[in-house]
Parts: C-alpha cells; sequence; structure tokens
C-alpha cells in the first residue's frame, strides 16, 4: 500500500475558503501600505548566506533553513571533517544559498544593489513568504508569510509615527483589537551601560525578548547563564518592572538615564513618537514596555510590536529603527525604519474571533444552468455579458440534473441560478433564481445585471 503523501511540519496547505481568507488579509495590508505611498517589490526565496548570515544574531542564524550545493557538494571535502561532525566548518562548504529568513536583509541588500535606480527617501513594501527552522507550535510556523513597509534614506521619526499610524489603519479595518508595545533600543543600550554591562547588550536583549513567554524568573536564570552578574542583574530587575502611566515611565527613565547620553537620547525619541502618534489618535492602545527588545541585532532606535488583546497568541506585527543595515553591504550610513505584519498569525486571530466580512467566502454571484448544447451556448453567450459588467459568474459544466446542478450552488452559497431554457432563449432572457429566498423571475440580461449588481 502506498504511503499517504504528507508536508513538512511548520507547513500547511490551503483551500480555497483559506485563500479567500488570507486574501482578505493581504488586499487590507496591500490597500493601506497603497494609501500611505508604499511601493512593492520582491526579492527571491533564496539569498546567498553571505547576505543572510550574522545580521538575526546567534539564535537567528542557527533558524535559517541552508540550501545543498548542485551536484556532488561533498566532492572536495576533508574526509575529518565530516567523521568529526565538524559542522561548523563544513556547512559554509556544502552550502552556500539559504531561504530568506525575513524580508528586512534581503530588502537591505536591493538597497545597495540598485541603490542608483532608487529616489531617496525611498518607502517600499513586500508580501511574501519566508522560513525559519524553528519548532513548530501553534501561532509559529517553519513557513509564513511577511508583510513588510520600509522606509529607507530618512531618519527623521516622522517615520515612526506614519507606521504607527498605518498599524492602526490596517487592525481598525480588519477589526483586531490591539495593543501596541513600544520601546528603543538607545534606552536598552543606556540600561545595559548603567548596570555595569556595556559589552552584554545583545545578551541582555535576546534574554529579556523572552519576557513574555518564559517569564521573568526564567529570563534572570538565562542572564545568569549568558554570564551577566547578579549585582548587574540586581540592578536590571527593577527597570524592566516599572509601571505607572505611559508619561510616569518616561519620566523615571528620565531620572534613571540622566547621566547616559544614549539612553537619554532613546528616551527623547520615544517621547517625540508616542506624543506625535496620541496627538493623530489611536484606536489601538500605545504602551511603553521597557522590556521589549526585540532580539534581531539590527535594531538601533524605536522597536514596535503591537499584541492581539482577545487572542492568546504572540506578536502580529513589529519592526524598529536600523540605522546600520545596509553598511554591512558596502552603503553605511542609511536610516531605514520598517514594520512587519504576520499574516499567518492574524489569520489564526480573525479565524479564532470570526471577524470576517460576510461576504468574504462568495466568489461566484450567480450560477448558469446547463441543459445541453445550445442551452450551454446561449447560456455562456449572457454570461460573458455579465462577468463584462464585473459580476463573477460561472456555468455548470455538465448537462446533469437540475437537482445535482442546484445542489451545488446550494453547497457553494452561491446567491443567484441563472436559467437558461428554450423558453428563455426564445424571447431572449433567463430566469433568475434567488437561493436564499426561492424567489425566481424572468429578466432581461440588463435587469439580472441590476438586481445581482446591489447583492
Amino acid at each position: 500500500m502506498a504511503q499517504k503523501p504528507s508536508i513538512p511540519k511548520g507547513t500547511r496547505d490551503f483551500g480555497p475558503v483559506e485563500m479567500t481568507r488570507r486574501n482578505y488579509i493581504f488586499d487590507t495590508i496591500r490597500s493601506v501600505f497603497r494609501l500611505y505611498g508604499f511601493s512593492q517589490i520582491e526579492t527571491p526565496a533564496m539569498e546567498n548566506l553571505s547576505t543572510l548570515m550574522g545580521k538575526y544574531g546567534e539564535e537567528g542564524d542557527k533558524l535559517l533553513f541552508k540550501i545543498l550545493n548542485s551536484g556532488d557538494y561533498l566532492r572536495g571535502i576533508d574526509q575529518e571533517m565530516l567523521t568529526s561532525g565538524d559542522y561548523v566548518h563544513l556547512t559554509p562548504k556544502i552550502s552556500e544559498k539559504g531561504l530568506r529568513y525575513d524580508l528586512t536583509v534581503p530588502f537591505a541588500r536591493f538597497v545597495v544593489q540598485h541603490r542608483n535606480e532608487l529616489q531617496m527617501p525611498f518607502k517600499r513594501f513586500q508580501i511574501q513568504p519566508v522560513w525559519r527552522a524553528d519548532r513548530p507550535q501553534k501561532g509559529r510556523y517553519r513557513e509564513f508569510y511577511q508583510c513588510d513597509a520600509d522606509v529607507v534614506g530618512s531618519d527623521s521619526l516622522v517615520n515612526e509615527i506614519e507606521l504607527l499610524q498605518l498599524i492602526d489603519d490596517v487592525f481598525s479595518r480588519l477589526g483586531i483589537n490591539i495593543t501596541i508595545k513600544i520601546n528603543n533600543r538607545k534606552v536598552l543600550a543606556g540600561i545595559a551601560h548603567l548596570i555595569g554591562a556595556p559589552e552584554k547588550i545583545t545578551d541582555i536583549t535576546v534574554a529579556i525578548d523572552k519576557i513574555d513567554k518564559i517569564g521573568i524568573d526564567n529570563v534572570v536564570e538565562e542572564l545568569r547563564q549568558r554570564g551577566i552578574t547578579d549585582q548587574a542583574i540586581d540592578a536590571l530587575r527593577p527597570i524592566l518592572e516599572i509601571s505607572g502611566t505611559t508619561g510616569e515611565r518616561l519620566d523615571l527613565l528620565d531620572s534613571i538615564l540622566a547621566d547616559c547620553p544614549e539612553g537619554a537620547l532613546g528616551v527623547a525619541e520615544l517621547r517625540e513618537v508616542i506624543s506625535g502618534a496620541e496627538a493623530l489618535g489611536l484606536n489601538a492602545a500605545l504602551e511603553l514596555d521597557v522590556s521589549l527588545a526585540r532580539g534581531l541585532n539590527y535594531y538601533t532606535g524605536t522597536i514596535i510590536e503591537v499584541k492581539a488583546r482577545d487572542v492568546e497568541i504572540g506578536s502580529i506585527t513589529g519592526g524598529g529603527r536600523y540605522d546600520n543595515l545596509t553598511g554591512v553591504f558596502g552603503m553605511p550610513g542609511l536610516s531605514g525604519v520598517g514594520i512587519s505584519f504576520g499574516a499567518d498569525r492574524i489569520y489564526d486571530v480573525l479565524n479564532t474571533l470570526d471577524l470576517y466580512p460576510a461576504d468574504t467566502l462568495q466568489s461566484t454571484k450567480v450560477m448558469f444552468t446547463n441543459f445541453g448544447p445550445a442551452e450551454a451556448a446561449a447560456a455562456m453567450k449572457t454570461l460573458r455579458q455579465m462577468r463584462r459588467a464585473g459580476i463573477s459568474a460561472e456555468i455548470y459544466p455538465d448537462a446533469a440534473k437540475m437537482k445535482k446542478q442546484m445542489g451545488r450552488a446550494d453547497a457553494m452559497d452561491i446567491p443567484y441560478v441563472a436559467i437558461v431554457g428554450e423558453e428563455e432563449m426564445a424571447k431572449d432572457m433567463l430566469t433568475l433564481k434567488n437561493m436564499h429566498t426561492g424567489e425566481q423571475q424572468m429578466l432581461t440580461v440588463d435587469e439580472a445585471v441590476a438586481i445581482i449588481t446591489v447583492c
């Protein structure tokens, strides 16, 4: 007996219903991106590993899917390297490419490679899949889509304020209640300096970024394992647990970081971004979270994370400012800021809360019956007129029994069935049946179009 086919763990098939729902998400996000002046680009699914490695931190590098070189990839490889399991040095020799981990690093490569063709500041959006060799679990997949918007070539905080508005617009349209968490990497760098561990900034941010997932006590233990002293941890913990209103938290950070220029600058940037966004008005809750770190090494300023308030799931959007990313590709001094919507998690949230509009799944508006070659030919002429009027329509392909044809329309929740028989052909009309009410009437094509259009 043949083995039943399957797909890799952490990936999913999407049927017609799922795709209709996902396209509703993509179309909503895409329309807001365009509303804010972003232009679309695409980059390859695979990049050179030299482009990807070292951009996501130690843990991110481990999650890169690497692609074996074509042909005899073991030719010329030192056999001792194989038998000893020296995969650190072996991997670069047998794999030169990898699947993209996110869309931001490929975008930075794109900007540098096409620098002479771009008008700065350059605003791009990108909706494509990414891959991570992560452990699959609820809300976490190995293949998933990101929907990114970035601005490069400007260090103005107006961009951050605009992106917060964009996030708010997208989730307002989708009907999802959210909290936007915000912090600044300069603040975190200032805190690392304050507790006497500036050289440990990466270890600190990677650890505290997990507070929501594993709790403060487990984060403290991880900090110890990463070589942070108990004295530094004792100084760090109360800062991570500060409370009060946003204004009170900013004032407290101001006093804590008063003697650290970088940290003080981070607080000032937070004040400007938060006050600017609040002055314009947000439906979302905007919350300063000092423990928010986002473990990606390339962030240098504002960092943003979005949580759904009504569903227990990880972040559904994230992003931030990256001043140095293009520098590693030979183009220093180009500042950028961007956000990424996690379409798959948004999909899970919408499914859980059943927030799709009633007509989201409805694709075909009218189905024409088929009584035989002559009737089908007449129906297809009318069908063409319907489509030219912008109505999605189809014909039952076989001259089957009426019960079977009506059964398909009912099962597909098609609101109207158009019947073209001998009488209708003689009068150059059609009989339109409302599948919800059962009412049917003989109409001209124009009359039928008028009724279906308002459906």
